[in-house]
């Protein structure tokens, strides 16, 4: 597919929509209910549209997906809410280019294959639309910048649904952080460690563990994310961990990126759960899988933290997104639920549970909307980052994690292989904000509000 056209047919798409952001800028007051688009309306996507339809601010306008099945489900969960049918567009790759031209929608949310989301993303923004944009926002450096140049020629903005950034535990830690509890921020921890073989291979039916296909061959997200393994030798999926670091530190805010280095260990998981799942005769066992098993970046700040961001995918192990917190009065472990604070634990040099420290310090997000947040998925995340989006659109605002944040998160995905293909070599990371950073405020975690 030639996305190069893609992107040159939605910045046309938009301009007939003009320079300025639709008519949710021209009002005072804030919007009653939001007006939403979907563009796919796979596992990820279905599980937004059942979000909003919890929620009685939102009306669901139109969904978007080449897939059938995906749109007879999707449209059957709406008719079981008891709303009215959604628009569908299905014709085709370039369909989504129709949806985005609606004057009913106020927001579009994307939930498509990666090398999707720019392209799509951009065509929502110059129609003068909020976008909000599945994790990662972006495959290359080139569109990072694709982002946010299109923000800044539009004004219409663009949130990354990194939901990890809303999980209870590291909002506790980021209140703890902002409060000085762990003194001045030193380092930080995380990353992405989670087996997905399970998910990258299938029977061409259903996942779960069976079968040895992907691509064509292959189901739901083996169809198009093991590809990525194949291509590519570099953190590919960055911002679960990096978001909620990035806002403990102030970054884009006070602080910034500016280089980092990459190293990767030797491919061998992917291989071996073929063979193991589809035999040393199976096609898939000949193919070379480029992504390491284990790859290791580590990030420096301008503030002079650092961070290390680990990225598994490949390997027989419990999930963890390792997440540590450590300022000079002391350190948050999220792997063994521990904290040590210099002064308050009760013992020297040893760690305490964190149940009691983050009981303490729950956000104040979380304290006010954890019940509304029990039906949603991963933990009540998933209910937040909606509602993130859809407040932002009703208070014409920008959103609390933005376009910089897409642009920066997702760019360490080819930065990192960069660094790799230059044996490891540190490589800059661009300041996205153009400068802007020295005097940004913050915007994520505020209060109560979103």
């Amino acid at each position: 597919m030639d996305r190069r056209h893609f992107i040159q047919k939605a910045t046309l798409a938009g301009s007939a929509a003009g320079i300025f952001p639709s008519f949710i800028y021209k009002e005072n007051k804030p919007l009653d209910k939001v007006r939403m688009g979907f563009i796919g309306v796979g596992l990820r996507g279905r599980s937004h549209v059942e979000q909003a339809l919890y929620r009685p601010d939102i009306e669901i306008n139109a969904i978007c997906d080449i897939d059938p099945a995906a749109v007879d489900i999707t449209l059957d969960k709406i008719k079981k809410a008891g709303k009215k049918a959604p628009a569908v567009y299905s014709k085709g790759d370039e369909d989504f280019l129709n949806l985005v031209k609606r004057d009913d929608l106020d927001g579009i949310l994307i939930a498509t294959p990666w090398h999707w989301h720019v392209p799509m993303a951009v065509a929502v923004m110059n129609a003068g639309k909020y976008a909000a944009v599945e994790v990662s926002a972006t495959v290359t450096l080139q569109e990072s910048w694709d982002l946010v140049n299109t923000y800044e020629k539009t004004g219409s903005h663009c949130m990354i649904l990194e939901n990890v950034c809303y999980r209870r535990d590291v909002m506790a830690i980021l209140k703890m952080v902002r409060e000085g509890m762990f003194g001045e921020m030193t380092y930080a921890h995380c990353g992405y460690q989670h087996d997905l073989r399970s998910v990258k291979f299938n029977n061409g039916k259903s996942d779960g563990g069976v079968g040895a296909e992907f691509g064509e061959k292959g189901f739901s997200e083996a169809k198009w994310r093991t590809q990525h393994s194949v291509d590519r030798n570099g953190d590919i999926y960055p911002t679960h961990g990096l978001g909620p670091v990035a806002h403990w530190l102030d970054i884009n805010r006070g602080n910034c990126f500016t280089h980092l280095t990459s190293t990767s260990t030797k491919s061998r998981g992917l291989h071996k759960y073929v063979v193991d799942h589809g035999g040393k005769d199976h096609p898939n066992a000949k193919v070379n899988f480029k992504l390491g098993d284990i790859v290791t970046t580590v990030i420096q700040c301008h503030n002079g933290e650092n961070i290390v961001l680990i990225h598994d995918t490949n390997s027989p192990r419990p999930y963890s997104l390792g997440f540590r917190a450590q300022g000079t009065n002391g350190i948050w472990m999220n792997d063994g639920n521990s904290i040590y604070l210099e002064g308050i634990s009760p013992k020297e040099h040893t760690a305490e549970p964190d149940k009691a420290y983050l009981e303490k310090n729950d956000h104040p997000l979380w304290k006010k909307h954890a019940r509304e947040a029990e039906n949603a998925g991963h933990g009540g995340i998933d209910y937040f980052v909606l509602r993130g989006f859809v407040e932002a659109i009703k208070n014409k605002t920008a959103p609390p994690i933005d376009v910089y944040d897409a642009a920066v998160w997702s760019a360490i995905s080819p930065l990192s292989e960069m660094s790799i293909a230059r044996g490891s070599a540190p490589v800059e990371i661009p300041d996205f904000t153009r400068g802007k950073w020295k005097t940004n405020p913050r915007i994520f975690g505020l209060n109560d509000a979103f």
